[in-house]
């Protein structure tokens, strides 16, 4: 490329001083005799084991650069080639692996939102199949529970609200966590949600703080009563106990309203004291006389006779008591068999003018009926119908004062006939109005006793028109006489 002679000394060259040395020497540099970089190999000459000389070669660094550059293409084609290879069977791998847990994924979330019974699917006979297999069969199972679970909830939930017993649950802490229509009725809860409130919040009753706190303490049944002094005084049994566990996690209290019990408790025993009560009274009677009669006045003329009528008026008496309790035990009992049948109102209404007609006489009592029309009909017995207008009919002529008069009405109105019976009798206070229908109540106890009342014949109207599908109603006022009013379906 360049004449020699006009060449540097190239004896300081690296590669030459490094083939002096060792024998062979590589090196790259700059050529400055040409212009660009070059590679060079030196070798040592010896000549006799001494040096004689060194021979260079040496190639443009481009022509190196160039193989290099082929050789790294080739590498990175290689790599690159490889790496796609590696990435595509990665990936298939991969996929094969992550799309059933894809799969197991959202079907875990489909369930975790509510999706109950959803499947997967995944077709393989390796584990990832055997998960797949076994999470099909849990959201199966799975499924199952909580519809079965959902199912005994709305029939608890059912069953809950058609109880008449109120059912209240709280937790440890005394706030509740259910409570039913009938619990909210009894102890007149607010409206709306009231779970997770204190109890002591929303009831004001101590028994029922005392009975809590009774049944966490023990494992006995705790028993109590209280009354609700709200809308209307009730009377409520209270059963509370603890739910299983260690500690127990809450109590359940179950509420029943005893008020209509207790209530007929209560007429039970006035029934008692006033049937032995009117009882004892005729007995005494009898057994006085009786006594009487036996220690030497049967043989007195001048007062036998009377004690002996006497004794037949007291036993007539409690013939005709226990006639009525009888009567009324089995219209109550609803054993008593009655023949509802179109009964003709006028018809009865003149038998019983008829029976009464003597004993409204005796007291110059003008006993009247109204016209009526012969073609009225009720649904009612007819035996029944009779004993109610002679029940109101006899009365009336007891109360009223001689030279009176009892009068007997009906008329019809839309669906139903009305029977008035009025007198002009003494009245009934407005206070007594409300109970005169009840079973021995008497207005003046001595008079009524004086004329022979057993006190039960307005209870057995009453029962009898209710018995009929009918209702019974009272207007007087004192000294200007009364007026019962019977209304009966028409036939």
């Amino acid at each position: 490329e360049q004449d020699p002679a006009q060449m540097e000394n190239h004896a300081s060259r690296t590669e030459i001083r490094m083939a002096a040395e060792r024998g062979e020497g590589v090196w790259t540099h700059f050529s400055r005799t040409l212009g660009f970089p070059m590679h060079y190999l030196a070798l040592r000459v010896d000549r006799d084991g001494a040096p004689a000389g060194f021979v260079r070669v040496a190639l443009p660094m481009s022509s190196v650069d160039r193989r290099v550059a082929a050789i790294q293409r080739l590498v990175w084609g290689i790599s690159l080639l490889v790496g796609v290879v590696t990435l595509a069977v990665t990936y298939a791998v991969v996929a094969r692996i992550t799309r059933p847990l894809a799969r197991l994924t959202s079907a875990a979330q489909r369930i975790a939102a509510g999706e109950y019974g959803h499947r997967v699917s995944v077709h393989r006979q390796d584990e990832l199949g055997t998960l797949g297999d076994s999470f099909d069969r849990m959201s199966a199972e799975l499924g199952q529970r909580v519809t079965q679970m959902h199912e005994d909830r709305e029939l608890l939930a059912t069953v809950f609200a058609s109880m008449i017993e109120g059912v209240v649950a709280v937790d440890r802490a005394e706030r509740i966590l259910f409570a039913n229509s009938a619990a909210r009725a009894l102890l007149e809860f607010p409206s709306g949600d009231i779970a997770g409130r204190p109890l002591w919040e929303l009831v004001r009753h101590r028994a029922v703080e005392q009975a809590v706190r009774q049944a966490f303490a023990g494992d006995q049944l705790c028993l109590s009563e209280f009354e609700v002094a709200g809308s209307s005084r009730r009377i409520v049994a209270l059963h509370a106990a603890r739910l299983p566990g260690d500690p127990p996690p809450g109590v359940v209290l179950v509420l029943h309203d005893v008020t209509g019990l207790r209530r007929l408790e209560n007429l039970r025993q006035e029934f008692v004291a006033n049937v032995s009560h009117e009882l004892k009274t005729p007995l005494s009677s009898i057994k006085a006389y009786a006594e009487t009669l036996l220690e030497g006045a049967l043989g007195d003329p001048k007062h036998n006779e009377a004690f002996v009528r006497q004794i037949a008026e007291q036993a007539e008496r409690l013939n005709a008591l226990i006639i009525d309790l009888l009567s009324l035990a089995q219209i109550e009992s609803g054993q008593q068999a009655f023949e509802i049948v179109p009964v003709p109102v006028a018809e009865l209404i003149a038998r019983c003018v008829a029976q009464h007609g003597t004993a409204a006489a005796a007291k110059r009592i003008r006993l009247e009926a109204a016209a009526c029309d012969a073609a009225l009909r009720v649904l009612a017995d007819a035996e029944g119908l009779g004993q109610i207008l002679s029940n109101l009919v006899g009365n009336a002529i007891k109360y009223t004062p001689d030279a009176g008069c009892v009068t007997i009405r009906c008329a019809a109105e839309d669906l139903v006939a009305v029977i008035h019976v009025s007198d002009t009798g003494i009245g009934i206070a407005p206070a007594d109005q409300a109970r005169v229908f009840e079973r021995f109540y008497r207005v003046d106890r001595a008079r009524s006793r004086e004329l022979g009342g057993t006190g039960l014949g307005l209870a057995i109207v009453k029962h009898l028109v209710q018995a009929f599908g009918g209702t019974v109603a009272l207007d007087s006022a004192l000294g200007r006489g009364s007026t019962f009013s019977v209304r009966l379906p028409r036939a």
